[in-house]
């Protein structure tokens, strides 16, 4: 019996189609409209290096309001032209600048694609522009993170309307002004793109993923920050270990992050980091900021310490598990001391299911059909969180990591292999055109 979803539509149809690509429909060849696809790329390549030089040129670090909603003006402008309805999610509610989306309804199956506007690097930053370094190789603020996923994502549904088949595609595009930073609450922030998601058979993340196109993103890890705050009892530091004193607030830290170690280092998947550590008489700490000061003399024990970290798991019960092993630890206090620890909302995992294993399974036979050979899944330890993973919950196959690749993201190094433009947007145009189909 085939598996429907709620919303009534049966997975019949995408395992056929995954099951006459990989037994030979495809394979060694393309159909007349995928050899169109596959030529309208080659013949626009120049046109997607231009669109790509005016958004990097363009500052959208996620701080920067105007400037990233330059970027989806212009990206607006795009999907207007391809037929979509676009409007702009104001994100004054969540404190950015807010989403563009872009909706294109049709009959049959919705599809959900994925970007972002924003970029880690702040209108004051000195990485301000687009330079071509090579014939090959460009580099530029967000240019692969994900300026270029964004360009590759245009080109692949612009071919696709050039052959025809965006008349017959029920697809819907979210570019996220905040994905860098997430708004707060994170759930408004991120209510426009689960609610695009909900009925959608599959999602495509069009980030960088691990930067070779080799690969792409079926899993991801998630991330959430925790901070443990440290109370001791403050005394001349000449009575520590005295029986009425204690051991203050910076043993008590010290012995709350060697436990964490201790417990959990080696896990499959998971990782912590203690990044911040303050202690002494008096500790100031912003979490926003992610910067803090202390105060405290040599012969004065620590009253106060604060530690603050990352936590990143593959899944919700390795993230629970890993929780429960962390509040467990902070409770069994060193004499004279208490502490408490608190995590903030973080972004969920995206677990590899088995409905994303199928969804690489149809791009991989994508990629070898357009001369781009196999690709596989990168490791979950390799791929950083992402939006993608906010919508694991309401759409059964997702894969991420598809967009223009290169190296050097989040630093001023940050270079696009502009020879994966037209090879990345032609795997993504067959991968959605077999999946309309």
């Amino acid at each position: 019996m085939p598996k429907c979803l709620k919303s009534g539509l049966c997975a019949i149809p995408l395992i056929l189609v995954m099951s006459a690509s990989t037994s030979g429909q495809h394979a060694g060849g393309l159909t007349g409209d995928e050899r169109a696809i596959v030529q309208h790329i080659d013949a626009h390549v120049g046109d997607a290096l231009k669109l790509l030089e005016q958004v990097v040129n363009i500052n959208s670090g996620t701080q920067n309001f105007r400037g990233v909603q330059n970027v989806g003006r212009v990206f607006g402008a795009e999907l207007e032209r391809l037929g979509f309805n676009v409007r702009w999610v104001d994100g004054a509610a969540f404190k950015r600048a807010g989403h563009l989306i872009g909706e294109h309804p049709a009959a049959g199956p919705k599809l959900l694609l994925i970007g972002h506007l924003d970029t880690v690097f702040e209108a004051d930053s000195p990485f301000q522009k687009f330079e071509r370094v090579s014939e090959t190789a460009a580099r530029g603020p967000g240019i692969i993170d994900m300026k270029g996923g964004d360009v590759v994502m245009l080109q692949a549904l612009s071919a696709l309307k050039a052959v025809g088949a965006l008349d017959r595609l029920n697809v819907v595009v979210v570019m996220t002004g905040d994905e860098e930073s997430a708004g707060d609450p994170q759930d408004v922030a991120r209510e426009a793109l689960v609610a695009a998601a909900k009925d959608a058979i599959a999602a495509l993340g069009f980030e960088d993923g691990a930067g070779d196109p080799r690969t792409a993103v079926i899993g991801r890890r998630g991330t959430t920050a925790w901070t443990v705050r440290v109370k001791g009892k403050p005394a001349h530091s000449s009575q520590i270990f005295r029986r009425d004193i204690g051991y203050g607030a910076v043993f008590e830290a010290a012995r709350i992050v060697n436990a964490f170690r201790e417990k959990l280092a080696g896990q499959a998947h998971l990782t912590f980091n203690p990044s911040i550590v303050l202690g002494g008489t008096q500790v100031e700490f912003d979490p926003v900021q992610a910067r803090g000061s202390a105060f405290g003399k040599d012969n004065v024990i620590a009253e106060h310490a604060t530690v603050s970290g990352d936590l990143r798991a593959l899944s919700l019960e390795q993230f629970a598990e890993a929780r429960k092993a962390m509040e467990a630890i902070v409770s069994e206090s060193l004499a004279h001391t208490s502490a408490e620890i608190t995590f903030d909302e973080g972004y969920p995992p995206l677990s590899p299911t088995d409905g994303n294993k199928r969804l690489l399974a149809m791009y991989d036979q994508a990629s070898r059909d357009s001369g781009g050979g196999p690709v596989t899944a990168v490791d979950p330890d390799r791929a950083g969180a992402a939006d993608v993973s906010f919508v694991a919950a309401h759409v059964p196959m997702i894969l991420d990591g598809i967009g223009l690749m290169g190296d050097g993201g989040h630093t001023a190094q940050e270079t696009a292999d502009l020879r994966t433009l037209p090879s990345q947007a032609k795997r993504a145009a067959l991968l959605i055109y077999r999946l309309m189909r």
